[in-house]
């Protein structure tokens, strides 16, 4: 079968082209933002990605177009899809009829975490032996990829709320039927699509819905929301985990870490170097998940150990003159303010340095601008960048953070201006959704040719 794929560098159409090849399909596709990481890896396992939505790449036609969710009505390709009648399907339709049809699947869901603990939950089932499929929104430093087929039934997703396609309005997750299900949370998001919490809330009850009686859910037992949502209805047994009392499995203060308990296990450090209480949540989660298939968490606990992150999340890009500069997906207020306060004791004597473009629809709508001050303030230094498309001016948030923080409309502006204040020992914490015209390398380079010039 020939796909053809709308929206191939996404980070969820290019892991379903990766899982179309690997399944022997031969698979094309195109993009407006063809970019690495995903542009190398679909390059690399031999699939022709075509800049813009020229309808002659339909020529000869493929034997099913698979639509992105970001296309919409009006783009010269999807009009040419509908006006030829050619077969055409959604990415998580596909997913579900091709690669997930008779598997287990254990999806992890949730407005933050979902991508560290889905690659959380397939490295521990990797490392029991299980050799398990995955479809992940990022790609986990144990396997240098986003998706993969495995070898038995068990398929980890991430298992995002936003909707399939311009013709399907429902919620990625109800596609893919897990007997697994994974609530991290739940919070107002995606405010282009979903007016309020509520009805988020009610996707997710969809989603609660399909999970069978004889499966499990894992769901975060000190939220309110993910406890409302549950008692829309629920018919299948509840592991609720949290630092609160009341839950099934617990984490405990430890130091500057934590210990998990829980019914069959004694307090036990949970040891491994993600910092963060967003983190150990996300670990409880994995561990829990991956209980439910059968690897024991205290065994879980010790292979956390060896897990390499997820790129994008507290990543590392590089070190000049003393000065490291971080790349993280936060773009959400909490997962912000999770993120600063996750980095702040790692800094030690230096600054931390916040940078911030606020690129994601919700973001662009200005629906949590009132929040970023707070989200911020953790940091010592702030800086914003205004992008296109952002008609609210982020000025208003510098100027509630005092003179501490500050913005720029131009990007080679504020990579300059970060430059020229950065010092030895600072730590410089990106965050965006998007490559954020790359600036990772911008700064590193200036930062190294004021090295050489200094």
């Amino acid at each position: 079968m020939h796909l053809h794929i709308l929206g191939i560098c996404g980070t969820f159409m290019g892991s379903l082209a990766l899982l179309a090849r690997e399944q022997g399909h031969r698979v094309s596709g195109c993009d407006q933002n063809v970019y690495p990481p995903m542009s190398d890896m679909l390059t690399a396992q031999g699939i022709t990605i075509t800049q813009g939505y020229d309808p002659a790449q339909l020529d000869p036609p493929p034997d099913c177009v698979v639509i992105g969710n970001a296309m919409t009505r009006g783009n010269p390709v999807v009009e040419a899809v509908l006006d030829r009648g050619l077969p055409y399907a959604s990415g998580p339709q596909w997913l579900a009829e091709h690669i997930l049809q008779g598997r287990w699947v254990l999806a992890v869901s949730g407005t933050h975490g979902k991508t560290t603990t889905a690659g959380l939950l397939a490295w521990l089932l990797d490392a029991a032996g299980m050799d398990p499929g995955f479809l992940i929104g990022g790609v986990p430093g144990n396997f240098h990829r986003s998706a993969r087929l495995g070898s038995t039934p068990f398929f980890v997703i991430e298992a995002d709320e936003y909707d399939s396609a311009f013709f399907d309005k429902r919620s990625k997750f109800v596609h893919f039927r897990p007997r697994t299900l994974v609530i991290n949370n739940m919070e107002h998001d995606h405010a282009d699509i979903f007016p309020d919490l509520a009805a988020i809330q009610r996707q997710f009850h969809h989603l609660v819905r399909t999970v069978p009686g004889g499966g499990s859910i894992i769901a975060n037992g000190d939220q309110t929301s993910v406890r409302q949502t549950l008692e829309m209805g629920c018919w299948t047994p509840v592991t609720r985990f949290g630092t609160e009392s009341g839950n099934d499995w617990r984490l405990e203060p430890d130091g500057t870490g934590y210990r998990v308990r829980g019914p069959d296990l004694p307090p036990t450090p949970l040891d491994w170097d993600m910092a963060g209480a967003h983190n150990a949540h996300n670990a409880l989660a994995a561990l829990l998940a991956a209980r439910h298939v059968g690897v024991p968490p205290q065994q879980g606990l010790v292979w956390l150990r060896d897990f390499r992150g997820m790129r994008r999340r507290q990543e590392l890009r590089g070190t000049v003159r003393g000065v490291r500069v971080y790349d993280d997906f936060a773009h959400h207020p909490t997962a912000i303010q999770a993120t600063i306060d996750a980095f702040r004791p790692g800094v030690g004597e230096g600054r931390l340095i916040a940078i911030l473009e606020p690129r994601s629809n919700t973001m662009r709508l200005g629906t949590h601008r009132e929040r970023l001050p707070q989200a911020l303030a953790g940091a010592d230094r702030i800086w914003l960048f205004q992008p296109p498309g952002v008609d609210w001016p982020v000025a208003e948030v510098t100027a509630a953070l005092g003179d501490r923080a500050d913005w720029r409309p131009d990007l080679e502006a504020l990579v300059a201006a970060v430059v020229a204040e950065a010092r030895p020992g600072d730590c410089l914490l990106i965050m965006s959704n998007g490559s954020f015209g790359g600036i990772h390398t911008r700064l590193l380079d200036a930062l190294a040719d004021g090295e050489e010039t200094g």
